[in-house]
């Protein structure tokens, strides 16, 4: 059984960071994709960045440039650093794992685990 446990959420200002940090337990696979959603209220859960065991990143445009996904085997651990924050940042940000590949990389329909979700607030 694979959980996902997030951290790092938190309210900013616009144009501040904050890291979310998706702590991982439980084995996913050999191959596996990982990676971090959101869903602000009234909208469809939207792919913000992805990353597969080749270390190979996808990111949704909205974020290219100010969001940077990295991950560290060692700790079991994924992260995602969010630089220049705008107001429409403001989600639940979930984590999300999955052992398949070749399905859509961003679509979070292929997704088999989720964490709990940490909201994000940015105020301008």
């Amino acid at each position: 059984q694979v959980q996902l446990v997030e951290f790092g959420g938190g309210s900013v200002q616009a144009g501040g960071s904050l890291r979310l940090s998706c702590e991982v337990y439980g084995y996913i696979g050999s191959t596996y994709l990982m990676g971090w959603f959101r869903q602000a209220p009234g909208k469809e859960r939207e792919g913000v960045a992805v990353i597969d065991s080749d270390g190979d990143t996808t990111y949704t445009d909205s974020v290219k440039g100010r969001f940077t996904l990295s991950q560290d085997n060692r700790k079991n651990t994924l992260y995602l650093r969010m630089n220049t924050l705008r107001p429409e940042d403001t989600a639940m940000y979930y984590c999300a794992a999955d052992y398949r590949l070749g399905l859509p990389r961003l679509w979070a329909g292929r997704f088999s685990y989720w964490g709990q979700g940490t909201q994000v607030t940015i105020s301008s």
